[in-house]
């Protein structure tokens, strides 16, 4: 079990260390420098404010204790004081060092103080119901401070797993896009590539066609007169019917025939995914004022005089007298606690549109057109054949 004197010597340890961390730091290391500063004017208030609220009132009942304590409330403003000041100073400029030295030497002193003046005057004055009284006050008001602290790093904790997780899901959504995006991209090109190849296809079709026409030998159905057309080497034609004064339906028709096929072009047209913008939602923190009214309570001594009730002698009297009664005040203890106020979520909505894709396709055509170097009845001749 704690005693109040294991009390007053170990309280000014945690503090004692964070200054001297905070003596080692360097110039450049201003993030540590400010939260070995903010662990310190935890401490240090903590411990002003327990005294304060629980040592300070029970020695202001004692003679021998009483003077102790404005010297201890002195101390205690110093310590705001420097701590204010400190906290003013850029982290890391040259002005720091000696303003943190400064603290430490105050400090230090202060501790000496109570260690030889207010523990040997508290040891004597207090009874150990009062002693015990005020450890378990001091254990109780630490306890507090400490589960808040603990529930704030748990809230910290989970915001940070819950920011963590939802990073992790917008990178398996992100990459589940990029995937989608590229099997899009690969279909449109084997789509395209399809399609390109049927092109090919059917040009390479009607080129070997017009080949085939090219280079296809006349035929009259008659061999005298191929005869004579292969003489005479003439280089177009399909066929060639028999002279012109032998009648239309005594030509034989051409044994081959020449197909030319026509093709054409189809739109195909497909799709994939491209980055049309970027949402970015930060969480930052801000402070703002707060305020909220509490009812405190002040006890102050009131001297007045008055007539006596009766002229009867009561009590001890014509003797010298002191009559002692404490004044108290309460001050507002300040704690802070973390609840969720609202929830933001991120998601992606998909909307559909339909766009008209417009462009130009090719197709083949073919164009009749006779030589009119020959008779007409030769002309009509060949026609008779075609038909």
């Amino acid at each position: 079990m704690t005693t109040i004197k294991q009390l007053i010597q170990t309280s000014p340890a945690k503090a004692d260390e964070l200054l001297a961390k905070l003596v080692d730091t360097s110039d450049t290391a201003v993030k540590t420098r400010e939260r070995l500063l903010s662990d310190l004017t935890a401490e240090l208030e903590l411990v002003a404010k327990l005294e304060e609220q629980h040592l300070f009132p029970v020695l202001r009942k004692h003679k021998e204790t009483k003077d102790l304590v404005a010297e201890a409330l002195n101390d205690n403003k110093q310590m705001r004081k420097l701590l204010a000041d400190l906290e003013k100073v850029p982290k890391g400029s040259d002005e720091f060092a000696p303003k943190v030295a400064e603290l430490r030497k105050v400090f230090q002193q202060s501790v000496r103080d109570e260690r030889k003046e207010l523990l040997p005057a508290v040891l004597k004055a207090l009874s150990d119901e009062e002693a015990q009284t005020v450890v378990e006050k001091f254990e109780d008001g630490k306890a507090e401070v400490e589960e808040a602290k603990r529930a704030e790093a748990d809230q910290r904790r989970a915001e940070a797993r819950q920011e963590r997780e939802q990073a992790e899901k917008l990178l398996a959504e992100q990459k589940e896009a990029d995937d989608r995006q590229r099997k899009t991209r690969e279909a449109a090109r084997q789509t395209v590539d399809a399609a390109a190849e049927t092109s090919r296809q059917v040009v390479q079709s009607a080129a070997e066609g017009l080949q085939r026409v090219a280079t296809a030998p006349m035929s009259t159905g008659s061999m005298f007169w191929d005869a004579m057309f292969g003489m005479w080497a003439l280089p177009q034609g399909r066929s060639l019917a028999r002279a012109s004064n032998v009648p239309a339906s005594a030509a034989q028709p051409s044994s081959e025939e020449e197909v030319i096929p026509l093709a054409e072009e189809t739109l195909v047209v497909g799709k994939h995914t491209v980055t049309s913008g970027t949402t970015t939602v930060r969480r930052y923190v801000v402070e703002v004022p707060a305020e909220q009214q509490v009812t405190l309570y002040d006890e102050k001594v009131v001297v007045e005089r008055r007539k006596p009730v009766t002229d009867a002698v009561t009590g001890e009297t014509l003797t010298e007298l002191t009559v002692e009664m404490i004044e108290t005040t309460e001050v507002p203890l300040v704690a802070k606690g973390v609840k969720v106020r609202e929830e933001v979520v991120i998601r992606r909505e998909r909307t559909k549109r339909v766009e008209t894709v417009r462009d130009t396709v090719r197709r083949d055509e073919i164009e009749i057109s006779n030589a009119g170097d020959r008779s007409g009845g030769r002309r009509a001749a060949l026609a008779s054949s075609r038909k």
